[in-house]
């Protein structure tokens, strides 16, 4: 009856202590699926630059290495396009200063896929005038005979805030404006 009494106890605490931690050893040792400062987001940086590349040289071969033949882009204008019309817009396109620059912020693995968000800088001409064009992108990557290939971009533009470009000079000298102290505050009287 005493073994019982010791035993039960031990093994009641024991399957209590089970209950609290549920989760396997290999559930925990998993990497988390959002990554910023890992070496997938310098995998997939090298990859964005690949393809800035391949735009900013006009290289059709370095482009078809990066961009799916099922690659779908919908444009920050609302332009849906294809692989073969990106590719035959980099070879036949108009705009001879095009300038593209990509920065890889965060990527999430799902397996076989992979999902790029990050900020872009394009410089291009719209009609006759020149314009750059600052954003945010999503590429969606997968995984190709050991390597990725983007099946699908979207861009958005993220508009220039007027009240950033419309900053009031403190009028001194001194980069800092400590309004006590500062010329700029002293009244002529």
């Amino acid at each position: 009856m005493t073994r019982f009494a010791v035993l039960f106890p031990a093994l009641f605490l024991s399957c209590a202590a089970f209950a609290q931690n549920p989760a396997p050893a290999t559930a925990l040792a998993q990497p988390a699926a959002t990554s910023a400062a890992s070496s997938e987001v310098a995998v997939f940086q090298k990859i964005e630059d690949t393809w800035s590349n391949a735009i900013n040289m006009r290289d059709q071969y370095s482009l078809e290495l990066v961009i799916s033949p099922l690659f779908v882009d919908v444009s920050a204008a609302g332009d849906i396009t294809t692989r073969n019309q990106q590719l035959a817009n980099l070879i036949s396109g108009d705009d001879k200063t095009i300038h593209l620059e990509q920065r890889v912020i965060t990527v999430r693995m799902l397996g076989d896929i992979a999902v790029a968000n990050g900020t872009y800088a394009l410089h291009h001409k719209v009609g006759s005038a020149q314009v750059d064009e600052k954003g945010v992108f999503t590429h969606v990557f997968e995984r190709v005979r050991g390597g990725w290939m983007c099946i699908n971009s979207q861009r958005t533009v993220v508009p220039e805030d007027p009240k950033a470009k419309a900053k009031k000079s403190s009028g001194s000298d001194s980069p800092f404006h400590i309004p006590l102290f500062s010329r700029g505050d002293k009244k002529d009287q």
